[in-house]
């Protein structure tokens, strides 16, 4: 399967601290991006979408300023070319606004059809949080 990267950015207007918890927990992500979220005694997330299960290891994280989740086959976890989810924090300095940087690694999906998934997830994310 052909992978591309989508890249997108959406304006929050809450704090780092707060925004980060809704990216990196369990509880949080629950809260706005999946059906439902668990963590395996490996400390990998199980994600539900679509009565479908999607395990997913965190491959990097940075307290406050970004999360990548590396999604992975539990059947075959040493594939390679894995899809990934990678969010960041991002703060302009000058106007002291915050954005999400979101990036999509995944399965050859149109355009337009990922702009509509994420704004649907973040706007669902802004409601959540009230930004």
């Amino acid at each position: 399967m052909v992978k591309t990267k989508f890249v997108t950015d959406y304006q929050i207007n809450a704090s780092k601290k707060m925004l980060f918890s809704y990216l990196s927990t369990a509880s949080g992500l629950e809260d706005w991006f999946a059906d439902e979220v668990r963590i395996d005694e490996d400390k990998n997330f199980i994600f539900f979408f679509d009565n479908e299960e999607h395990h997913a290891k965190v491959a990097s994280i940075r307290l406050n300023s970004h999360v990548k989740y590396d999604f992975f086959d539990p059947d075959n976890p040493n594939a390679e070319d894995h899809a990934y989810i990678e969010f960041k924090l991002e703060e302009n300095e000058l106007t002291q606004t915050m954005f999400l940087k979101i990036i999509d690694y995944t399965e050859d999906f149109d355009e337009e059809e990922m702009h509509a998934i994420w704004d649907g997830l973040v706007g669902k994310l802004k409601e959540t949080i009230g930004g």
